[in-house]
């Protein structure tokens, strides 16, 4: 039996009082219901960071029906030149595991941490993505960390999660126009490339309508899209994980040969199954529960961390000590802070029953968001850590060289090359017309937490258009 562990595509991933600003609402014309957020909160006394202009709150997404989803975020301004300097909403995977968890374990302005008087405070990331963008951190769907909801709300598939968080979005921009004209990039890891893509995909088509109607207001100045450790095709990745487990670049053999051997043989019915949730929804949770156990379960029986092959599985569920987030978040003070209005939005680092909820979705490819985005000119970064076990490398790449697109076979073609950061090898790169595949050397499943400076240097030179 998989164990919660396997079941979860991360993503992983002295308080101060702050000026509240009151509810508000906004009507939106056309298919646009109303926009409501509930809290926001201006934090100028300098919750986690002292230096920037930061928000979070709740967005209330009135939708198709759906009429009690309330979604928290957390925004930091851009340490740099925030008027000019890109946008980035990162999506934390599970699915069902919240933004926060990101925030303050890998790529935000602090982390969490004991001071001298054994109190929890908070410590000053220098490496945290808000140093070149302004970096809005989202806690969805319905029911993630602080969102919450009517558990008949909960999204289940991806055209919810897209069409939730392109409505978020708009209301977002909508209510904060100084970063509506500002480059634009979605950021998903683990699960998150299911999300990010089809987030993006969402945007892109909604840019065409509104352009079409002469909606200026409604175009989202979009211009990348990255996925890090991410279950994008199953369909192919799903091929890799007795390769990952048996014979990866660090020469941990987390199984026996006989292990191997079965997972091997096991692959094609894992791979039929996924094919077949492809042509019939109803196909899909047992593809799901086949392939999961035959292709995660014997390497769960090694102890050791399916996002790090490097190390034993420390905790159990996550595998990583989240006590100090968790507890950190988890006080009043904080909470009142950030502008947490609901006694029932208690955090929690992921959310089974949501996660639950995707059972027909896990297997679902959805690499085909990819291909109108790049002819779009829109760019997308493809990166995984080369410890991680549960999304690896090796299955990103395959997926990656397959994708049909205009660049198909001068991609697939070219050889890799030594990606450097500050003079020294950080793992190996092709890119070609805007499609890149990064493989990130000494990473787990978290690049930004295992790699803080390589990832900054990643993040900073995607957005820059820089050349890997």
């Amino acid at each position: 039996m998989v164990t919660t562990t396997a079941k979860l595509l991360l993503g992983l991933v002295g308080i101060v009082g702050a000026d509240a600003r009151h509810t508000w609402t906004s009507e939106r014309n056309g298919n646009k219901v109303d926009g409501r957020l509930a809290g926001e909160r201006t934090n100028s006394s300098g919750l986690c960071d002292t230096t920037v202009k930061q928000k979070s709150g709740y967005f209330k997404i009135d939708e198709a029906g759906k009429t009690n989803q309330n979604y928290f975020y957390w925004m930091f301004e851009s340490r740099s030149e925030p008027s000019t300097d890109p946008f980035i909403l990162w999506m934390t995977g599970g699915p069902g595991c919240s933004g926060q968890l990101a925030l303050l374990n890998e790529n935000g302005p602090c982390s969490v941490a004991k001071d001298g008087s054994g109190n929890l405070a908070t410590v000053t990331n220098p490496y945290s993505w808000t140093n070149k963008a302004t970096v809005l951190w989202i806690d969805q769907p319905t029911g993630v960390g602080f969102s919450y909801g009517d558990s008949g709300d909960y999204d289940h598939d991806e055209a919810g999660i897209r069409d939730d968080m392109y409505h978020f979005l708009l209301e977002f921009f909508a209510e904060n126009p100084e970063y509506a004209k500002l480059p634009f990039y979605v950021f998903g890891e683990s699960y998150g490339g299911h999300f990010a893509p089809n987030v993006a995909y969402r945007v892109w088509e909604g840019n065409n309508n509104a352009t079409k109607s002469g909606n200026g207001a409604d175009v989202i100045n979009l211009q990348g899209l990255a996925v890090g450790n991410g279950l994008t095709d199953p369909s192919i990745q799903y091929q890799w994980y007795a390769q990952m487990a048996y014979n990866n670049t660090y020469g941990v053999k987390s199984i026996s040969e006989a292990q191997y051997k079965g997972m091997v043989a096991e692959t094609p019915k894992c791979i039929s199954m996924i094919n077949k949730c492809q042509e019939n929804t109803l196909e899909c949770p047992a593809a799901q529960s086949e392939c999961n156990n035959a292709q995660m379960g014997p390497y769960e029986e090694s102890g050791l961390n399916p996002y790090d092959v490097r190390i034993k599985c420390q905790v159990p569920g996550l595998c990583y000590d989240f006590s100090e987030t968790t507890a950190w978040l988890d006080l009043q003070s904080t909470r009142d802070a950030l502008g947490v209005t609901s006694a029932s939005a208690e955090w929690a680092s992921c959310n089974m029953k949501v996660n639950q909820q995707f059972s027909a979705d896990w297997m679902k490819t959805q690499e085909y968001t990819v291909p109108p985005l790049l002819k779009a000119g829109i760019s997308v970064l493809i990166y995984a850590g080369d410890a991680d076990f549960v999304c690896n490398w090796m299955g990103n790449k395959a997926w990656s060289l397959a994708l049909p697109w205009d660049g198909h076979d001068q991609f697939s073609n070219m050889e890799d090359h030594d990606w450097m950061v500050q003079g020294d090898k950080a793992g190996s790169a092709r890119s070609w017309n805007g499609f890149t595949f990064l493989q990130v050397n000494n990473a787990g499943h978290m690049v930004p937490m295992d790699q803080p400076v390589n990832a900054l240097a990643m993040v900073e030179t995607f957005i820059s258009g820089g050349i890997f």
